[in-house]
Parts: C-alpha cells; structure tokens; sequence
C-alpha cells in the first residue's frame, strides 16, 4: 500500500514537471496529451499491477514488467533522438551567430572603430576610455 502512494506521488511530480515548459502552443498541447496519457496509465499500472500483465499477453509479451521496460527503451530513444536535433539545431544557431559578431568586428575594425579584440591590447587604456566612435548599445 505505501509503495503505491509513493509511486503515485512520483507520477505526479513527473506529470507537474512535464507541465511547466516554455513551448510554443503546439508543443505544449501534444505534451499535455501525452502526459495525461501517461498518468493515467501509470496510475492504473500502479493501482492494478495485474493490469499490465493482461496487458502483456494482450500484444504478446511474457509478462508485464517485459511491456515496461520494452515502452521504456522506445521512450529513451525518442528522447535519444528529439535531443540530437536540439542539438544539431543549436549548433548551427551558434555558429551563424559566430559569424556575424565576426563579421560585424571586421566592419568596426575596417571603419576605424575599436572592436574587443583592439581594445584588449596592452598598449591601449581599458575599453571604456575610447570616446572616438559610436556610443555602444546594450539590450
């Protein structure tokens, strides 16, 4: 009986985590969906440990822990694989913001304005003693 509450405890604070994303609208109702499909899921597994056993035999599975594990692989490799495009999309993010803070160091440099790589000499005082160029922009 206390494991059922704890573990039904946990599905609840997964369920309250899942829920406080930043997505778009979308996102965040397919999100929604899912998870409301997991809790109750997850709730019933809980509650009637049976469940997942009739479950098993149901597509064919030995027993019920076998369906688990075999849904919990399927979900690491959909996490697996939504987190390398995150990733791959944050890489090329990055790289053309690289590119142009590069590129717009080189157009300050060629205008005669100092840039961070300039100012970071030695010989030249600390950046905010140059008066010479345009007052800087911060967001």
């Amino acid at each position: 009986m206390w494991i059922q509450l704890i573990l039904l405890a946990g599905v609840a604070a997964v369920a309250v985590t899942l829920t406080r994303s930043t997505a778009d609208a979308r996102h965040q109702a397919v999100r929604r969906v899912l998870l409301v499909g997991f809790v109750l899921v997850a709730a019933s597994a809980i509650l009637y440990p049976t469940f997942l056993s009739h479950l098993a035999a149901l597509v064919g599975v030995g027993r019920g822990t076998d369906l688990v594990l075999y849904a919990l692989v399927i979900a690491f490799l959909s996490y697996v694989a939504t987190m390398y495009r995150r990733m791959k999309m944050m890489d090329r993010r990055i790289t053309a913001l690289t590119r142009e803070i590069a590129l717009a160091e080189v157009r300050l440099e060629q205008a005669g304005y100092p840039t961070a790589r300039t100012s970071a000499s030695p010989s030249d005082p600390s950046p905010a003693d140059h008066t010479t160029g345009p007052p800087e922009r911060r967001p």
